[in-house]
């Protein structure tokens, strides 16, 4: 893993965590756990209205840390609702907290290549549907990322388990000077609790 990206994880602080929040997340530790236990793949799909920010944040720090806790059978995805574009911002962010982070291809929803090992296949990110082939099509937890997706489509087709764990949009700062540090506090939010979520799980 890249020091860069290795040191910010330690600097993470789990002990900040709420305990109110704690039990929010324990259905998601329990889901891993149960999957680790049972020795079969953990496939977690980050879901949000637009793909386009919290759900990419989530997909990119869940599938670190929990390489980070040595959990090697996950694979994360991320989908919305409808499909946009993974908004620039959120890849700097990541590429800010040590992703390596490239832009395959260009036009209204680009590719993104987001590397955090010098060996390990990249995260792909991009904007994508709940429906969409590039995500798995059964046997994955559902987390509900942002309030309005986990009220708008209550039925996930193929979901094992649905998850809310919901976070506050930093779009709610774009444009305005407060813009880059919404954007890190949010996505150090969500490294945080998905730090806490895998130093939880026993192999």
């Amino acid at each position: 893993m890249y020091s860069t990206l290795k040191e910010n994880i330690k600097s993470f602080d789990t002990a900040s965590i709420p305990e109110e929040r704690k039990k929010t997340l324990q259905p998601l530790i329990d889901f891993i756990q149960s999957k680790v236990d049972a020795k079969t793949t953990v496939n977690l799909n980050f879901i949000c209205t637009h793909n386009s920010r919290r759900s990419h944040l989530s997909q990119a720090w869940a599938q670190v840390l929990g390489k980070y806790y040595g959990i090697n059978n996950l694979f994360c995805y991320s989908a919305g609702t409808e499909a946009t574009s993974l908004f620039r911002v959120a890849a700097e962010t990541l590429a800010n907290s040590g992703f390596k982070v490239d832009k395959l291809s260009e036009g209204n929803n680009p590719v993104y290549s987001l590397k955090y090992a010098e060996n390990t296949h990249p995260i792909i990110g991009f904007s994508k549907t709940i429906a969409s082939q590039f995500n798995p099509q059964s046997g994955f937890a559902a987390i509900m990322t942002c309030s309005s997706a986990d009220q708008g489509c209550p039925f996930i087709a193929g979901a094992e388990k649905r998850i809310p764990i919901t976070y506050e949009d930093p779009k709610v700062a774009d444009g305005t000077p407060q813009q880059a540090e919404k954007y890190e506090e949010r996505s150090t939010q969500i490294a945080t609790e998905m730090k806490y979520v895998f130093s939880q799980i026993k192999k």
